[in-house]
């Protein structure tokens, strides 16, 4: 049985990270538009990059993340997980909003029975500076019809800790047969 692992991780982590991590890598860029997304050494069928600005609600001048963002999120995951290879790292500017909202999303998908609070409480111990991003969070709670519990989860922990740039941290996944 294959151990899967979440990695998550600001931007200027990325490049190095990625060559640390065992072969074969698959990458989730969650940037701002108009930002570059690294140059790394992964084949672009393992890649994919999101591009949105990390705001909670609807504000002029920005692209907040919608369900189609969500959505190509989880389903490029679940491809990921069906293939049973290598970790899956997700990054976004300063590792603290968009890419731990992602990683509890990922979690929450390959989980569908699980306790979101209990997921969310385990975020928080791996990443304390997290403070995942709330709109993301909510429009995967509508898509993986979670009945507001996501939402409910990541209110209950809260803002993380005070961090300009989070730090890399991993989040094991189950063993293969034992996820969704």
């Amino acid at each position: 049985m294959t151990r899967a692992v979440i990695h998550i991780a600001p931007l200027e982590r990325v490049a190095p990270l990625s060559r640390r991590l065992p072969p074969p890598v698959h990458v989730i860029g969650l940037l701002g538009p108009g930002m570059e997304h690294p140059v790394l050494p992964v084949p672009e069928e393992r890649r994919l990059r999101l591009s949105f600005h990390d705001v909670a609600e609807e504000r002029p001048g920005f692209l907040p993340p919608d369900a189609e963002h969500v959505r190509t999120l989880v389903d490029f995951a679940r491809r990921w997980r069906q293939r049973s290879e290598g970790a899956l790292l997700l990054h976004c500017w300063m590792g603290v909003s968009r890419s731990p909202a992602a990683a509890f999303i990922v979690q929450c998908a390959f989980h569908p029975g699980a306790d979101e609070f209990a997921l969310a409480r385990e975020l928080r111990s791996i990443a304390p500076f997290a403070t995942p991003n709330r709109r993301l969070v909510a429009l995967a709670d509508a898509l993986l019809e979670r009945e507001g519990r996501m939402t409910a989860a990541i209110a209950e922990i809260g803002r993380g800790e005070e961090a300009c740039i989070g730090r890399p941290v991993a989040w094991p996944l189950p063993d293969v047969e034992d996820a969704a």
